[in-house]
């Protein structure tokens, strides 16, 4: 895979999962370079005429009123790094922490920060060589993620621990054998590590990308379901949908049409209902729902990793600096908020559906979808488990963005929690991947209980792929390793990857 070339400015979100998730390496834009060398000058040539800078020659935080010396630049970057390593495990994931130094570096690159060459460059290797810091994902409120990123300007000084080729190593260690020195902080840059949303920004970007293949399996599965219900698909037409004119709807009905092509759905029958449930009539509309939340999600994401959240933030143009706020991000931390609400109505939606699926009354089939011999319950108490799931994503939906102390001596009095904001939705997308298994459970035994029904070009192959792994329900096995085998093809993404080669 080329290098990825950042310049501060073009970063995309494909870009960050491409080094995220698939190891694409980075370089850095030789104009970058010389943005970064006018700031240093900036900031430098102020200072020396006088002007109190916080981070550079004043404290931070509530010793912001103390002076820093020149001499004692390095001193202070570490005394900085190690009295700010505070976060507690959990730890990010590698994918987590590499989109989080992928996305600082660009921003870095903008050049209003006041960070040195080596900086950018010990980014770039740490990407580039596979080291990746552990990060701790708690202890962060928001307002640059100071107490837990500052674990990776430890690791890029020799200190604490990395991730290096499926071990856990000191830094130093895995340094040494990539043939990369401890790096000597200069200048601010301890405060420029430190000074970033990056952790909140890298964990929503990661988010939204599992979100993304979330709904497009969920509509798939969602799909198979209706036809295993023998369902009225007159909702999904084209027509109607743009009367109402919302985009995520529009969208999720013309994918769900898409994965039906087809079906028997689309002829008459004498036992299909005049209308169904709202949970299957407009399952869509929820999925779309989400969609119109993660679109938002994205617009906010793309201005932040392509912005500086540097306070005092550099402005090359007119050769000065001022005081700034662009390190808050209440505006990501509340969309992700209003994402996991979606999520939430996504999570009753598929519980619905599946308790529709076992009554017999409802869709002419078994009660709980057992086989017609008897010889097994079917999927009876299988409901306390998507009851209890979709409980604990109640609880995972509460806002957690307006929960904050005043700090530091009362000068840090808002804050928007957005790593915990996002760490809980990352925990209510993994829910939804086996909510969405268990549906794919009731889904395939329905078609198999509806006989020899015309399934969609689409839904055809995810029943084929679902029965591939996991035989009809016959017999009296467990199904709690079905629901294993379920979750895990979700996240395997291979009823994607077989619909997308199709």
């Amino acid at each position: 895979m080329d290098s990825l070339i950042l310049t501060g400015s073009n970063l995309t979100l494909e870009d960050v999962y491409q080094v995220a998730y698939q190891g694409r390496p980075v370089e850095i834009a030789p104009g970058a370079y010389a943005r970064l060398e006018k700031g240093r000058r900036i900031m430098q040539g102020l200072a020396r005429g006088g002007k109190a800078i916080y981070g550079f020659n004043r404290g931070v935080g509530w010793n912001k009123d103390q002076d820093i010396d020149e001499d004692f630049f390095e001193t202070q970057n570490r005394m900085i790094l190690r009295s700010h390593s505070l976060g507690v495990p959990p730890y990010n994931t590698d994918v987590e922490v590499r989109a989080m130094m992928v996305i600082r570096l660009n921003n870095m690159l903008i050049g209003a920060s006041c960070a040195s060459d080596g900086l950018a460059n010990i980014y770039r290797d740490f990407l580039n060589h596979g080291i990746t810091p552990r990060i701790p994902r708690r202890g962060a409120v928001g307002e640059a993620d100071i107490t837990t990123i500052s674990h990776m300007g430890l690791a890029f000084v020799g200190e604490g621990d990395v991730s290096y080729k499926g071990e856990i190593l000191k830094a130093w260690q895995a340094m040494e054998r990539e043939g990369i020195a401890p790096y000597c902080m200069q200048l601010k840059d301890a405060h420029t590590i430190i000074l970033s949303n990056c952790q909140g920004e890298a964990m929503a970007a990661i988010m939204a990308c599992e979100v993304e293949k979330l709904l497009k399996v969920s509509d798939l599965i969602f799909c198979l379901d209706y036809e295993g219900l023998n369902g009225n698909i007159e909702s999904l037409r084209e027509d109607v949908n743009a009367l109402r004119g919302l985009p995520g709807q529009i969208a999720c009905a013309a994918r769900c049409r898409k994965y039906l092509e087809g079906s028997y759905l689309y002829e008459s029958h004498p036992d299909r209902a005049l209308q169904d449930p709202l949970s299957f009539r407009g399952g869509f509309t929820i999925t779309g729902s989400v969609t119109d939340a993660l679109n938002f999600v994205k617009k906010i994401l793309h201005i932040q990793i392509n912005s500086p959240s540097d306070n005092p933030c550099i402005m090359l143009d007119q050769e000065s600096l001022y005081v700034t706020s662009n390190f808050e991000t209440t505006s990501l931390a509340v969309g992700v908020e209003m994402l996991s609400i979606a999520l939430g109505h996504l999570s009753r939606t598929l519980n619905y559906r599946m308790i529709k699926m076992c009554a017999p009354e409802f869709t002419g089939l078994t009660r709980f979808l057992a086989p017609r011999d008897g010889s097994a319950h079917g999927y009876d108490e299988i409901q306390n488990t998507y009851s209890s799931i979709d409980a604990e994503n109640r609880s995972l939906i509460n806002p957690s963005s307006v929960d904050f102390y005043h700090m530091q001596g009362g000068i840090e009095d808002h804050a928007s929690n957005l790593p915990l904001v996002v760490s809980k939705g990352l925990q209510l997308v993994d829910n939804l991947k086996y909510l969405v298994g268990m549906e794919a459970l009731y889904a395939a035994q329905a078609v198999d209980l509806r006989d020899n029904i015309r399934l969609g070009k689409y839904t055809r192959i995810a029943y084929e792929t679902i029965r591939a792994t996991i035989p009809e329900l016959t017999g009296n096995r467990n199904v709690f390793e079905d629901i294993r085998l379920a979750y895990e093809l979700i996240c395997s993404e291979e009823l994607l990857r077989r619909i997308e080669d199709a």
